[in-house]
């Protein structure tokens, strides 16, 4: 039997980054992945919570599949993650991953 796909993280927008993930930490039990001005990964058990600034990237849900490595319009983030964005028939964002972030 085929495994299910994995969801890797939902990304949503925040307008301050470092206040957003203060605001997480202290709601939430989740760690802090990575972080700087423009993005933040935050970890929770079963999921990851990106934070990105309005423009950078959109509002998103990321699957892997490891196929994505291997289509030529594959793009790569700058933590070397190669990616593609697409939209579901709702105009919903969602972007392939071809490994965990």
């Amino acid at each position: 039997m085929k495994n299910l796909t994995s969801i890797d993280h939902i990304a949503i927008e925040s307008t301050d980054i470092a206040k957003s993930v203060d605001w997480y930490k202290n709601k939430f039990n989740c760690k802090i992945k990575y972080q700087d001005k423009s993005w933040a990964m935050l970890e929770f058990e079963n999921v990851s919570v990106a934070l990105v600034v309005p423009g950078q990237h959109p509002p998103h849900f990321a699957v892997v599949d490891e196929t994505i490595g291997e289509l030529s319009r594959s793009k790569v983030h700058r933590d070397g993650i190669k990616y593609l964005y697409e939209t579901d028939p709702d105009e919903n964002y969602i972007e392939r991953i071809d490994k965990p972030s």
